[in-house]
Order: structure tokens, then C-alpha cells, then sequence
């Protein structure tokens, strides 16, 4: 029986495949960097043809690691980061343009403009999200009014819009479907997630054509065949969810409560409320969790712009570590007395500030301070900057929050960092034993799909846990620590306020 299911992971710094058997073991990976683009101060951007191309070399790279052939697979499932926008288009296949990344900050201007004419009431209230330059739509709008002749072609019909699933989807059958699940397109700020359809209000506002945008599907539903020339062969694409959401199921977080954060490029955290749609007091985002068989359960969202991020930084803008993994034991052997704070804005605020013109900063540095010092700041903006999410998550929601947290994503491998994370958030942080849960994540939706993996509640019990850490620190260091992170968040964005 055909049992073996392919996960493509495509990511902002990486691109990814995974074959997994049927009992979630992994049997073979490949993965390819892609490169970063910056034209200008705040300005992210990748090509689109390399995230094609690694996609599709990793694709056929795990394939090969596994030993597997196109009729071993019974499905592929896709997982991608979310809100990159690329346009391309439809007479050539081409992009118009390099993907604006979701870290772009370009479109903060039109964002304030259309704040100012009051749009975010309304664009809240039907898509759960914020008017920032992190979503899709006004993404979308610049690449319109800013390429040559490419509002005149999407208004001719001839420019197709795709977050970075839709692209793939594109490629992958040959330019055949243009279609997106609903986790991404609530993430465009153009979809309404009650009703889980295209609204022509925010169409109007933004500009945008409506015949540019895919066909929105389930998370599960048949997505195609791709081209038997690519991976040797026909193979069903089963399922579809952006990173955060596909991490969500990956944790196994389907009750009402729980609640899993990604570290990664940046953090995310997501709170599952279920068919409660809960609109946010706290400048959190509300968004679909996943939909399923035309059922759509929701989460609340908190998404931290840095965190992986910023011990790239460390590594790659002030040379202060080789390797990621040397951030761990350096901020382990910092001086206990410095007070260093770092608040890693270096595109702006996410949740539950939202200020897209703040940068980054630090606090406290002292002749003393060094490496060991700053690696420890950066982990400690991280566990903050998780913290600020779970108050904001706890005062939104009326229902219980479970009260530990699920955590993935590459920097979770550190022991140093999940601790100072149970520390901050005085709460038991729990770290599975498969930490791919990203890619687990569209694995399972493709695979529950074909009939070869358990449905939730099957998989569910197949979650099992690595280590659970502990709060250690004692609580008036804890408050006190906190206390430092808010003023310093505080001193950050006066510092933008008084310097637009």
C-alpha cells in the first residue's frame, strides 16, 4: 500500500522536504537556504523562481534520501510562510516582481492612510486583523501600482496574486490551479473568516481586482495532481496550511485552550478558541486555526516579528557567535548583575504593540557588558515578547487557558532558551519529541486525507513529549525582569513617535 507522505516546508530562510512513513517516523529530508533581499531600510524580499527551484531540488532531494518513487507517495501536503505576496503573470508564469516578504515594511504609509480614513474598524472586524504592512493586502497593492503596466494587466484578467502555497501550487501542477487554503487567505487581510469568502469592501479599499485572487479551499481538500515530469511521476497534493497553523495541528493543540508558540524567524503563538471567533482587546489577531470539511475552527494569534531572528543577528550583523547553538551556553555565563535589555524592533512591533516604525534597541550596556551578556538579552526579548502574548491571550479569552505551553521551531532545541521561556512566563513549557511539527503538521493533513494517517483524535495520541521545563526563578526577579522590558519596550517607541 501506498503509505508514505511528502511534507514541502517552504520557509523565510529555508526551504524544506520531509518524507514521512505512516507511523510519522521520518525517512529522508533535504533542505536549501534562499536568499535574503534588502533594497531598502525595511525592505525584505525573495525571488520567487528560488523558492521554486529549492522547493522542488529538496523535494526530489528527501524523495531520493527515502528511497521513494512517485508511487510511494500518497499524498503531498504544503506548508509555507505566510502573508508573502508574490504576483506573476498568467500569459508567462512568470513573477512581475521579487516576493514582498512578510517582514516588508513598504506599505507603511498606505497602511496610516487608509487607518486615517477610517478603514480598520471594518477590516478588524471581518478578518480578525490588524491595518499593518505584515498582511497581504496592501502588498499587494503596492506590487499593482508600482511595477510597470501591472494594474492595466490585473484589470485585463491577466495577473494572478498568490501567497507562497498558491505559487507552489501553481508550479507544482504545472500552472493548472490557482487555488489557497483557508489559513492562508485569512492571513491576506482580504478574506472574511466568518464567512470564509473574498470581501469586495476591502477588495474596493485596497484597490485590488478581484480576478487576481485564488479559489479558497479547505485545509484538506484535494488540491490537484502535480506534474508527473517533477517528481517522476503524478502525486495527489492533499493539504495545505500556512506554518503557524500547520504547527498548531503538528502540536495537537484541537481542544479549545491549548495554545503552541514557533520560534523560528520570528514567534508565533497561537491560542485555540474553537468556532469562537474572539475579536481581541489586546491588539492580538484573530484568524482561523484550520478548516476542515467545511468546519473552521479559530485561534488567537500573537506574532513577534524577531526571535530567531536576532541570533542571526548575533552571528551574521555583529560576528559575536559562529553558530546559532554557541547563543545557549553564552547567555548561560553572563553576569548575573548586568541589566542588559534588548528590544529586537528591527522591523517594527508586532503583537500587542503593532508600531511598524519602531526599531530595535538596547539598554543597560556598561564597559562590561560582551557577548555573554547580549546573547543572554536576546533570549530574554524572546521569553518577554512570549510573555506579553499570553497576558494579552489570558485578558481576550473568557475561557480557560491551559496552562502550558507547546513549543517548536529551531531555536527550541536550546535548553537555555525554553528555560528562561518557563521562567518568564512562570508556566511549564513542554517540547515534543518531534520537532518538525510544521511539516508534521501538513504531513498529517495530506496524509489523513489519503486514508494512511489517524484522524484527530488518532493523532493526537501519537503527540509525545521530549522534556518539560519548569519555572526556577523566583517571582520578584521574574517581576522585576518584566518591569525593565516594558520600560524599555515603552523608551523604544517614544523614540519612533518622536522621530516621525
Amino acid at each position: 500500500m501506498t503509505s508514505a507522505i511528502l511534507a514541502i516546508d517552504q520557509g523565510t530562510t529555508s526551504s524544506r522536504a520531509l518524507a514521512f512513513a505512516a507511523d510519522l517516523s521520518i525517512l529522508g529530508m533535504a533542505q536549501q537556504e534562499i536568499a535574503q533581499h534588502y533594497p531598502a531600510s525595511g525592505h525584505v524580499e525573495h525571488d520567487p523562481e528560488e523558492i521554486w527551484s529549492t522547493t522542488l531540488a529538496t523535494a526530489r532531494g528527501a524523495m531520493q534520501h527515502a528511497e521513494l518513487g512517485a508511487s510511494d507517495v500518497a499524498a503531498i501536503g504544503i506548508t509555507n510562510q505566510r502573508e508573502t505576496t508574490i504576483l506573476w503573470d498568467r500569459r508567462t508564469g512568470r513573477p512581475i516582481h521579487h516576493a514582498l516578504v512578510w517582514q516588508d515594511r513598504r506599505t507603511a504609509p498606505l497602511c496610516r492612510r487608509l487607518t486615517e480614513e477610517g478603514l480598520e474598524p471594518t477590516l478588524a472586524a471581518r478578518t480578525g486583523l490588524r491595518l499593518d504592512p505584515y498582511f497581504s493586502a496592501s502588498k499587494i497593492a503596492w506590487l499593482l501600482d508600482n511595477v510597470d503596466g501591472a494594474r492595466t494587466a490585473a484589470e485585463a484578467g491577466h495577473i494572478a496574486f498568490g501567497t507562497v502555497d498558491t505559487w507552489l501550487l501553481h508550479k507544482l501542477t504545472g500552472g493548472r490551479v490557482h487555488a489557497t487554503d483557508a489559513t492562508n487567505a485569512a492571513r491576506t487581510a482580504l478574506l472574511d473568516i466568518h464567512t470564509g469568502t473574498w470581501d469586495e469592501t476591502l477588495l474596493e479599499a485596497f484597490a485590488i481586482p478581484r480576478a487576481v485572487l485564488p479559489e479558497v479551499r479547505d485545509c484538506n481538500a484535494e488540491f490537484g495532481v502535480t506534474d508527473p515530469s517533477l517528481l517522476g511521476g503524478a502525486i495527489a497534493i492533499r493539504g495545505i496550511a500556512g506554518d503557524q497553523q500547520a504547527a498548531t495541528m503538528g502540536q495537537a493543540c484541537f481542544r479549545p485552550g491549548m495554545m503552541k508558540a514557533t520560534y523560528g524567524t520570528g514567534c508565533f503563538a497561537l491560542l485555540n478558541t474553537g468556532s469562537d471567533a474572539v475579536a481581541s482587546g489586546q491588539k492580538l489577531l484573530t484568524t482561523i486555526a484550520y478548516q476542515l470539511d467545511g468546519r473552521r475552527t479559530y485561534a488567537l494569534e500573537g506574532a513577534i516579528f524577531i526571535a530567531g531572528a536576532a541570533v542571526q543577528w548575533l552571528r551574521d550583523g555583529l560576528h559575536l557567535i559562529a553558530s546559532a547553538a554557541e547563543t545557549g551556553p553564552l547567555a548561560a555565563d553572563a553576569d548575573p548583575s548586568q541589566q542588559v535589555v534588548f528590544v529586537p524592533a528591527f522591523v517594527g512591533l508586532g503583537a500587542p504593540y503593532w508600531h511598524p516604525e519602531a526599531r530595535g534597541a538596547l539598554f543597560g550596556l556598561t564597559r562590561a557588558t560582551g557577548a555573554r551578556e547580549l546573547a543572554r538579552a536576546v533570549l530574554d526579548a524572546t521569553a518577554f515578547q512570549t510573555r506579553d502574548l499570553l497576558e494579552a491571550m489570558r485578558a481576550d479569552w473568557r475561557g480557560a487557558v491551559e496552562g502550558v505551553l507547546r513549543v517548536d521551531g529551531g531555536m527550541v532545541a536550546s535548553d537555555q532558551v525554553l528555560q528562561s521561556l518557563a521562567d518568564a512566563l512562570a508556566a511549564p513549557v513542554e517540547r515534543p519529541t518531534v520537532l518538525e511539527t510544521t511539516a508534521l503538521g501538513a504531513a498529517w493533513l495530506a496524509g489523513s486525507r489519503a486514508g494512511v494517517l489517524p484522524d484527530m483524535d488518532g493523532f493526537a495520541d501519537l503527540w509525545r513529549l521530549d522534556r518539560r521545563f519548569e519555572p526556577s526563578l523566583g517571582e520578584p526577579d521574574r517581576a522585576a525582569a518584566y518591569r525593565r522590558w516594558k520600560r524599555a519596550v515603552a523608551a523604544v517607541i517614544a523614540f519612533a513617535e518622536e522621530s516621525e
